[in-house]
């Protein structure tokens, strides 16, 4: 028990030294020139300048999250393309003894050595696994689909939005309370 303790807390002084290390060797070596422009606030591109109450148009913050939600839908295609790439290998009737054991073994999460050709994976049930592994990642993609296409719809996608759909979503300024176009009023001429 000592000896997981030791190497824990060797561990973490090298952690704490890796990263003091380059924070205190930027310190030492770069120069000291102050400014008034060095000094002010900068952040995400933009100067600042004037109240830090302004409003933001959303549409920065719906584009970042629909990125992030879709860039790790994605990260789930390869553990799926490495399983479903051992099973379409394993369909081959063909393929050799030690072959079929090791991807069996890799298959299944088994250490090396623990299966025979008996209980490794036929190509009957190969080819079931690898149709199942298809249909899983196919019913996956069509719900990525209808998210994706539901975010078109909405128009969450468009980063200008056109004057046409402007005028749908606010209201009219030419129509009174009961939605009805009013008419101008004549105007005397004197």
């Amino acid at each position: 028990m000592t000896e997981v303790v030791g190497h824990f807390l060797v561990f973490t002084v090298v952690t704490i030294g890796f990263l003091l290390a380059p924070l205190l060797l930027g310190r030492l070596v770069r120069p000291r020139l102050p400014s008034v422009e060095k000094d002010a606030a900068y952040e995400c591109g933009e100067p600042s300048i004037g109240s830090s109450y302004i409003q933001f148009d959303l549409r920065f913050y719906v584009v970042a999250l629909l990125f992030i939600i879709f860039d790790v839908e994605v990260v789930f295609f390869f553990p799926w393309a490495s399983i479903f790439g051992n099973a379409v290998q394993l369909t081959d009737p063909m393929l050799a003894g030690p072959d079929r054991i090791l991807l069996s073994e890799q298959l299944m999460s088994l250490p090396p050595g623990s299966l025979t050709l008996e209980q490794s994976i036929s190509p009957a049930t190969a080819l079931t696994l690898g149709w199942t592994g298809l249909i899983d990642v196919l019913i996956f993609f069509a719900v990525l689909l209808v998210g994706f296409a539901y975010v078109w719809k909405r128009g969450d996608l468009e980063w200008v939005r056109t004057l046409s759909q402007q005028s749908r979503l606010a209201p009219s300024r030419a129509t009174g309370s009961s939605g009805v176009r009013e008419r101008p009023s004549a105007q005397v001429v004197s």
